[in-house]
């Protein structure tokens, strides 16, 4: 396994493994990785020639009081589990690597990147459009893999390289989940023993909203009404957002008569944590 920095010296292996004819398969990260992460690897691994796996906090994508400066970092560990995991390459850059001093391009998307989590952070996609398609066109993937609990992102990502002519296959990956159905996330890490017990709430009440569903409820808002009285149970959640949005155009929808994404964003003490899933009506 090769761990690379320097964009130049990825795109000259990469040149040569597609002179080899080989098949690339890509899983772009922020690193700290856990399972979730390396269901991706796996996945990749099991359906390519090479796997590259990138590790860069971005800071583009985080917002002025977010949490870049303290967002966990563990290369040692990230190291082990792709190595672990026969990974071809690691491409870790430093961020004037990406951002060199008189970088001036960004990747805006419109629509999709309104609702959700856009509208608490505002600037957090223009800066996940152009770290990724940098990404794509440093490493040349014939396939890249994206977990489906962040539902907003895979949904543009795939909107952007159908518009931008991107040839690159996205692969929908599903949510890793815990034993008692928390997903997986980096930012866990940051939750005490209560405040992970506390955060159980964003899995439960998914869960009840697809019983409801199941029962026959069509109304959005008696679905979310009911979410959201189960999550002001919790003392240490407040809600960003609790949303029912159609999968195409992400866009709020008053009746389930079509397929859908129930998400919401909710933090546990200062932990934003996001959660999805999708129903087919």
């Amino acid at each position: 396994m090769q761990n690379i920095n320097i964009v130049k010296d990825v795109k000259e292996i990469v040149k040569a493994w597609r002179k080899e004819g080989k098949t690339i398969g890509f899983v772009p990260t922020m690193g700290y990785l856990h399972s979730g992460h390396e269901s991706l690897i796996k996945k990749a691994r099991a359906e390519n020639d090479k796997v590259v796996v990138s590790i860069f906090v971005n800071p583009t994508q985080f917002g002025p009081t977010e949490d870049l400066s303290t967002y966990p970092r563990d290369m040692e560990s990230d190291t082990a589990m792709c190595n672990n995991n026969n990974v071809d390459l690691i491409f870790y850059p430093e961020p004037n690597q990406m951002y060199p001093e008189d970088f001036f391009t960004y990747v805006n998307i419109d629509v999709l990147g309104e609702n959700l989590c856009g509208v608490s952070r505002p600037t957090h996609f223009r800066g996940v459009c152009t770290v990724v398609l940098k990404l794509f066109n440093i490493v040349m993937p014939d396939k890249a893999y994206f977990g489906k609990k962040d539902a907003q992102q895979l949904a543009i990502i795939k909107k952007m390289v159908e518009d931008l002519n991107i040839n690159v296959e996205i692969i929908p990956c599903e949510t890793v989940r815990e034993e008692d159905g928390l997903a997986k996330s980096s930012r866990n890490s940051y939750l005490d023993k209560d405040e992970r017990q506390a955060a159980l709430v964003l899995s439960k009440s998914l869960a009840m909203a697809k019983e409801m569903i199941q029962k026959g409820e069509k109304n959005a808002k008696a679905i979310i009404d009911k979410m959201t009285d189960m999550i002001n149970l919790e003392p240490k959640a407040t809600i960003d957002y609790i949303k029912i949005v159609d999968e195409k155009n992400l866009k709020d929808v008053s009746s389930l008569d079509k397929k859908v994404i129930i998400a919401l964003a909710v933090k546990i003490g200062k932990t934003r944590l996001i959660d999805n899933i999708s129903e087919v009506n």
